[in-house]
């Protein structure tokens, strides 16, 4: 995940398991980009699943499908646009306002990723990725209001270093951005 962790294998392992609610046809494009994008073959996958789109464009696997390959492709932009569509006709389901919150974290917008996975988990209290994406935003606005503290505090606090220093290191043995 850009500022989460990455979510590829929870992603593709999501993205299996919606197969089994597909049609045939769907389902079998679904798997060959599947097996594009495993290969290495990127470019193909985004090309099997917008074609797919082009079939049936309201498909919410295939579009979530989309948005998780631009994600991971960096295209933050296509990626937003998507999962805030699904968002919108979809507003009952947890992973798209997961999936979003991710981009937004990667943007650096903590504020407006928080209140994503709250939704997530407002929807679906136990989704174990929405759960652990959540720890990891606090964990940054934590350090965020840590940093507020020290640049606006008078006399030094060994509590507040000791607060920082602790939070900073667990953003890096976690390998998440400290923005």
């Amino acid at each position: 995940m850009p500022s989460c962790k990455s979510i590829t294998s929870a992603s593709l392992t999501l993205l299996w398991t919606l197969l089994l609610n597909l049609g045939q046809a769907q389902a079998s494009e679904l798997e060959l980009a599947q097996r594009q994008w495993l290969a290495g073959q990127r470019t193909q996958a985004v090309a099997t699943v917008e074609a797919a789109l082009q079939k049936t464009p309201n498909e919410l696997n295939l579009r979530f499908a989309l948005g998780v390959m631009r994600m991971e492709q960096g295209e933050q932009a296509a990626a937003l646009n998507i999962f805030t569509a699904l968002t919108q006709d979809f507003p009952d389901l947890a992973d798209p306002y997961n999936n979003l919150a991710v981009v937004h974290a990667g943007m650096g917008e903590l504020d407006l990723a928080q209140q994503e996975l709250e939704q997530a988990l407002a929807l679906q209290p136990g989704h174990a990725q929405a759960l652990e994406n959540m720890g990891d935003v606090l964990l940054r606005l934590a350090l965020r209001a840590y940093q507020r503290a020290q640049q606006a505090q008078v006399a030094p606090s060994s509590s507040l270093a000791l607060k920082l220093s602790r939070t900073q290191d667990l953003l890096q043995a976690a390998k998440l951005p400290s923005q």
